[in-house]
């Protein structure tokens, strides 16, 4: 059996299919995953203070610890603030300074699951709709704040942006920090993103850019796990036929690179070691 790593997915263990998500995952050929929280809203915490966090974490810590009973690999949790958060705050009444400071607050709460070994990495990042100059402003500082976060804890940050291809600023905003840019993942990524690693959308032509460009990818489905919204972005199943498909066409290398090398590089997780 080779690792079959899907990159991104949510398993919601309150309001979803939680460990059964996983178990298809599991049963269509995917062997690691990294599960990311869902935001806080999602389990009707209205944040305002660090600690109501904790709820969106614990859950996720959970439902990881469930999947590694049907997993051949293992999953790890990567905990952290949703940018959309920002624009609930403000709504809510808060400066988008004061959003900005709960939310790295919230991150704050976050890597200490890194640094206690409970959690692989951290996500972060900015709105991926318009907004004002403040709250542009203010959602820039909290991902460099989770950068310097990242430096000091030694993980990489998954980032949930805009979309594009050209984020050559915010590696190097990460570098500055201290990190290495490729231990910054640009979530839901198209196969060209240049500047942190691309973990890309599992789409075929996608995927083919990123094989071609024989550059350090990873695959993902962002399966958001929500009973309304099934099969979105993309279901449990697709990384792993995804991966079928790619070797039946003959892109063996570029498999080794997004399921052993590059999380091996960006995480210092041993996939193969890590199969039963």
């Amino acid at each position: 059996m080779d690792p079959v790593l899907d990159d991104h997915m949510h398993l919601d263990p309150v309001n979803g299919r939680g460990v059964e998500a996983c178990e298809e995952f599991a049963d269509h050929g995917g062997t690691h995953l990294l599960v990311l929280n869902k935001p806080s809203w999602h389990y009707g915490v209205a944040v305002e203070e660090r600690d109501d966090f904790r709820t969106a974490y614990d859950h996720t810590v959970d439902v990881v610890r469930e999947s590694n009973e049907v997993l051949a690999g293992r999953a790890w949790p990567v905990l952290g603030v949703h940018p959309a958060l920002i624009s609930q705050l403000v709504e809510r009444g808060y400066a988008p300074e004061e959003a900005r400071d709960l939310m790295c607050a919230g991150l704050d709460a976050a890597a200490e699951y890194v640094a206690d070994g409970t959690a692989l990495a951290l996500k972060s990042g900015r709105p991926h709709y318009e907004v004002d100059e403040a709250v542009w402003a203010a959602s820039n500082e909290v991902m460099r704040h989770a950068f310097a976060l990242g430096a000091d804890l030694g993980c990489a940050v998954q980032l949930h942006t805009e979309g594009g291809e050209d984020f050559t600023e915010v590696a190097e905003w990460a570098e500055a920090a201290g990190m290495r840019r490729e231990h910054v993942v640009k979530h839901y990524s198209t196969g060209g993103v240049v500047g942190p690693t691309p973990s890309v959308l599992a789409d075929r032509e996608e995927l083919v850019r990123a094989a071609e460009r024989e550059v350090p990818f990873m695959m993902e489905t962002d399966f958001i796990d929500d009973p309304d919204r099934p099969g979105a972005v993309l279901g449990p199943k697709t990384v792993p036929r995804r991966t079928r498909w790619l070797r039946e066409e003959g892109y063996d290398e570029a498999l080794e690179r997004a399921h052993v090398e590059t999380p091996r590089m960006v995480y210092g997780i041993d996939t193969r070691g890590t199969l039963e």
